[in-house]
């Protein structure tokens, strides 16, 4: 991989110079591990031999809406126009794993939480999670992840190629490209999941984008098709935001009612993981 790096990394180098320290711990994986790295007049030179100015260091570290690549001597934002859905995609630091900006809006819980352990607070309201899984929004991949280490198989749809392009440069996600239980589908969620045979999946996670994005994945229609593909005495995590704005408990009502008209015997709310378990 190469060396990945947000404010949260940089801002420590610079504060590092300024008391004429030479060796510093930091990490090159947005948190993932650390490393060594050698302050020198020019700038700060990586294990690798790569080396990065202190003016790329300074840019970095006024920026906290993007994580970058650093390439060659400089360094490029890690964000992709997709031409597939007219939207930007970046990826967005945090004090743990990075979360994404579609179109403006925040993929992921960032607050208290960090994506990551957002996406355990999920997985852990489907335990257990065996058998085969579908995960009905890939994105950075989180999910899928977590599930994989648990689960036979595990099938995730992805809309965007620009998010998969984001997914590929973040080392948080690697385990996605990794895993051969871990099988991705590029398509539209509301298109494939039809495709599915009766009773496929033992475990749903459906974690789509807001409302506002893909007010599809929230209509009856295709509640009515996640309970088809659903085993018997399976489960259905939706997550939908938190429980506590009035945006989301208006669409937490919404969404409880037609999870019910399609068929879940019982729907129960989760606000530990901000969302709601359907049962088969």
């Amino acid at each position: 991989m190469a060396v990945i790096l947000s404010y949260i990394q940089t801002r420590p180098l610079l504060e590092a110079r300024k008391r004429g320290q030479v060796v510093v711990e930091t990490s090159l994986d947005l948190g993932m591990t650390t490393s060594s790295v050698t302050l020198i007049t020019e700038g700060v030179t990586f294990p690798g031999g790569e080396q990065l100015d202190w003016s790329s260091i300074e840019k970095i570290s006024q920026s906290e809406g993007n994580c970058y690549t650093v390439a060659g001597q400089g360094i490029q934002a890690i964000q992709v126009f997709s031409a597939e859905t007219n939207r930007l995609c970046s990826l967005l630091p945090t004090r743990g794993a990075p979360s994404m900006l579609i179109a403006g809006f925040v993929m992921h819980r960032i607050k208290e939480l960090d994506p990551w352990q957002h996406a355990q607070r999920m997985i852990a309201s489907l335990a257990p999670v065996s058998g085969s899984v579908l995960d009905t929004a890939t994105g950075l991949g989180y999910t899928a992840i977590l599930a994989a280490r648990t689960a036979e198989s595990v099938t995730t749809i992805e809309l965007d190629p620009g998010v998969q392009a984001i997914a590929h440069l973040n080392p948080w996600s690697q385990e996605l490209f990794a895993n051969p239980k871990i099988m991705q589908v590029m398509g539209d969620a509301y298109e494939v999941v039809p495709t599915f045979a009766d009773k496929s999946f033992d475990r749903i996670m459906h974690d789509p984008p807001t409302l506002k994005l893909a007010g599809e994945l929230y209509s009856g229609a295709f509640y009515h098709e996640l309970y088809r593909i659903l085993k018997r005495g399976g489960r259905l995590f939706h997550y939908i935001g938190d429980p506590n704005s009035k945006a989301s408990g208006s669409v937490t009502r919404g969404v409880m009612r037609r999870l019910q008209e399609a068929g879940f015997s019982r729907v129960v709310r989760r606000a530990e993981a901000y969302g709601v378990v359907a049962y088969k």
